[in-house]
């Protein structure tokens, strides 16, 4: 391929990073490569530089429109570089709003300046997610009757748990209610925190079609009471669970966070309870009914949430729908949220999470935070990149704060 064809495909790809090309059918093919060029600006910028640097040291068939796109490349590589850096800006001014200027004084330490730096070094291979201060035992069983779907693992920091208990974190993986694993999404977070004493447990789930819905947020109802039951035996304190995840991960973190013990998506447990203390999904899905009059929910919902996740049409069953849409079953109990999306996600409109959260602060009587982040794609935090390591810090500001409130609060009752 010719240099000028090289700037012709990365000018493509940038442009549609910076502006992903709208409409439903077409969000799948463009958030694809607009994620991966978006979270892999750096990496991309290297190599259109390093590009352009050998075409000019060849110093023949010099092309001037390839050497004009090499230019506006590395402009539009480098304004997503900017848009990324900002990440860390946004999430701090949502959380300094949501809970007040004072709440870093409400943490064990205030972070340094290097604790907000980028860590450059660490990105150079994004895909590298090993971390020797964290121990994982995999392929625990919480579930044994639905095989390889029914496990989880297990991140503690290696050097042992804190006495006296330490927080978890439960993390259930997207994948549209049909695809994906426990090890695929999530690493950098939990090991992060795993790093810092917390215990991380991450999970398999049913899958759809083969299982339809609510099978999913059962089994994540079931993974709650496996650590009410277990999860002392690995240093994490059982009355203590924040939950995260991210697409489908994220709605049935929302879900199983604002219904607790519910009967309906506990049969046979019933009287385990379930309730988690904070829920902090990320890109999430929060209409499946199509209640908000959002035209794009109503075509998740009828092109593929009812053939494919819940194998029920709307019109054959509406209240299914009703009762799996996270923001109709908001209550003033609600637990704490901090809710993320991305501004420019083309597989969930960020119009959803806006309309969610709205809600919450008007019915929920705890706190909610939401950060709507500039430039990010869906999926900002698979891997290790400028905006998830933001993403990474800002999650642990909040849930060590809300921690500490937690301990107090139990102090003072």
């Amino acid at each position: 391929m010719s240099f000028l064809r090289r700037q012709v495909v990365t000018a493509a790809l940038t442009a549609n990073a910076i502006r992903p090309v709208p409409g439903f059918r077409t969000g799948i093919p463009a958030f694809f490569p607009a994620w991966l060029i978006g979270e892999l600006a750096p990496h991309v910028l290297a190599l259109t530089a390093a590009d352009t640097a050998t075409h000019l040291a060849r110093g023949r068939d010099r092309s001037r429109l390839g050497l004009a796109l090499a230019a506006a490349n590395l402009a539009g590589l480098a304004f997503l570089i900017g848009q990324a850096r900002r990440v860390g800006d946004q999430a701090e001014e949502s959380l300094t709003e949501a809970l007040g200027l004072d709440y870093v004084g409400q943490l064990d330490a205030a972070p340094t300046p290097a604790d907000l730096a980028v860590p450059w070094r660490r990105l150079v291979n994004p895909f590298r997610m090993r971390n020797p201060e964290v121990r994982v035992e995999k392929n625990v069983v919480y579930d044994e009757r639905h095989g390889r779907r029914g496990l989880l693992d297990i991140y503690t920091p290696a050097a042992g748990v804190p006495e006296g208990g330490a927080p978890v974190l439960l993390h259930v993986h997207g994948g549209a209610w049909t695809i994906g694993t426990k090890e695929q999404q999530g690493i950098p977070l939990m090991q992060h925190l795993a790093a810092k004493g917390w215990v991380c447990v991450s999970i398999n789930y049913r899958l759809a079609p083969r299982d339809p819905f609510p099978a999913q947020v059962i089994d994540v109802k079931k993974a709650i009471g496996w650590i009410r039951e277990h999860i002392a035996e690995h240093g994490g304190d059982p009355d203590y669970i924040a939950i995260t995840g991210g697409s489908a991960g994220g709605h049935l973190v929302a879900l199983a966070a604002l219904t607790p013990n519910d009967p309906a998506y506990q049969p046979g447990f019933e009287d385990v309870d379930t309730t988690v203390q904070v829920a902090v999904p990320h890109y999430g899905v929060y209409d499946f009914a199509g209640s908000t009059g959002l035209r794009s929910a109503e075509l998740m919902r009828d092109s593929f949430l009812a053939p494919r996740v819940l194998r029920k049409r709307w019109s054959e069953d509406p209240d299914a729908f009703e009762d799996a849409s996270p923001i109709l079953r908001i209550t003033p109990d609600a637990p704490d949220f901090f809710v993320l999306h991305g501004a420019l996600d083309s597989l969930v409109g960020v119009d959803q999470a806006r309309l969610f959260v709205e809600k919450l602060r008007q019915v929920s009587k705890r706190t909610v935070v939401y950060s709507e982040l500039p430039g990010a794609q869906h999926a900002f935090d698979v891997f290790p990149s400028i905006r998830s390591s933001h993403v990474v810090r800002a999650i642990d500001r909040y849930l060590h704060w809300h921690w500490n409130q937690y301990r107090r609060e139990q102090q003072s009752a």
